[in-house]
């Protein structure tokens, strides 16, 4: 069972910046379109940012600008860089597939606050 582990969440100021990581246990990675996910309690997961095994990147229209998706095959990692972050960007981060074809990872706590 391929596991996914999410991490580099933390609590930032207003117009800060994070770069969360995804750890990957397979190779079979490479081959998926990989997505960073994000959820408030009570609300749907919405999805983020989504990078294709091509390297074609997709975007959340309130993140536009100020994420970016990236991944190492090599690694088995996807990264999510985050700037200017702002309040509403809080939230719990997670990865998988566009599909979310893995189990879901614990994820990992985004706050941003003054």
């Amino acid at each position: 069972q391929v596991q996914l582990v999410e991490s580099g969440g933390g609590l930032v100021q207003p117009g800060g910046s994070l770069r969360l990581s995804c750890a990957c246990s397979d190779s079979i990675f490479r081959f998926y379109t990989m997505a960073w996910y994000r959820q408030v309690p009570g609300k749907q997961r919405e999805l983020v940012a989504a990078l294709t095994s091509g390297g074609t990147t997709m975007y959340a229209d309130s993140v536009k600008g100020r994420f970016t998706i990236s991944r190492d095959n090599a690694k088995n990692t996807l990264y999510l860089q985050m700037n200017s972050l702002k309040p509403q960007d809080t939230a719990v981060y997670s990865c998988n597939t566009d599909f979310a074809r893995f189990s879901w990872g614990q994820g990992t706590q985004v706050t941003v606050s003054s």
